[in-house]
């Protein structure tokens, strides 16, 4: 399955990209497991991306749990969360 990456701001500076379309193996099935396979690049994406990194999640736009399943030509989108004042 393909899909399209977008990531926002401190996410994006640390990766150095800001959307990327990639390729899924068949066990990737939900947004938690697109984190997982990322994590699994290791480097700067295991460090941004990592379980104990609070960051925000949308599939499709949709602010989204990392249980939600994802579909071919999908996106999911990472950011940190937002903060006003």
């Amino acid at each position: 399955m393909k899909i399209e990456l977008r990531f926002f701001a401190s996410v994006r500076e640390a990766l150095k990209t800001s959307q990327e379309v990639i390729e899924l193996p068949d066990s990737v099935k939900t947004v938690g497991d697109v984190r997982a396979f990322l994590i699994g690049r290791g480097g700067a994406w295991a460090e941004v991306l990592g379980p104990e990194k609070n960051l925000r999640m949308a599939y499709d736009h949709d602010m989204t749990e990392a249980s939600t399943e994802i579909a071919d030509g999908g996106e999911v989108a990472f950011f940190p969360p937002v903060t006003g004042g």
